[in-house]
């Protein structure tokens, strides 16, 4: 199939998508009362992600998947830190961005068929981005590094070992 004809899909797809919401929208009004704008605005964000990626996979454009890991990983910290009022954690959460890069690279990898180069970049990716959050957390956040994220990160960590030992990468 080529270019165009994707595109025309894809556009096709997305109008049904949004028509279906919006007719939902009218035939139960309570339908999307937990999208408040007020209170889960980071929702919309992470949907944009979403979006970039099916817009990505339906156009044959599988490097659509970094943007959209990107815009997704971005919505989905906004989410927590709405969620939490711990706004303060920007001083190391950024460094989880070239982890969501990491992340971009290994879906575009699986999308296109090239998974071992693609987990390679971005394994090496996401282990920076996790060790620099590690750092920064540790002198900026202090609080949150004593309770759940030790667990969460040595998880990461050995997914992250596990993913090089799968794919024989180290």
């Amino acid at each position: 199939m080529d270019l165009r004809r994707r595109s025309n899909l894809a556009f096709g797809l997305v109008l049904i998508l949004i028509g279906g919401a919006f007719l939902v929208a009218q035939l139960v009004p309570d339908a999307f009362a937990w999208l408040d704008p007020a209170t889960n605005w980071p929702i919309f964000i992470i949907g944009l992600g979403v979006f970039l990626l099916l817009i990505g996979l339906l156009a044959g454009v599988p490097a659509m998947a970094v943007p959209a890991s990107i815009v997704g990983g971005i919505g989905a910290l906004l989410y927590w830190q709405n969620a939490t009022g711990n706004w303060t954690s920007w001083a190391y959460a950024w460094t989880l961005i070239p982890g969501f890069v990491g992340v971009g690279v290994v879906l575009s990898g699986l999308f296109s068929g090239q998974a071992r180069q693609a987990v390679r970049d971005g394994g090496g990716a996401i282990f920076t981005s996790l060790v620099l959050f590690t750092i920064f957390g540790f002198f900026f956040g202090r609080d949150a590094f004593q309770g759940i994220l030790w667990p969460i990160l040595l998880i990461a960590l050995g997914v992250v070992v596990l993913i090089r030992a799968v794919f024989r990468l180290g």
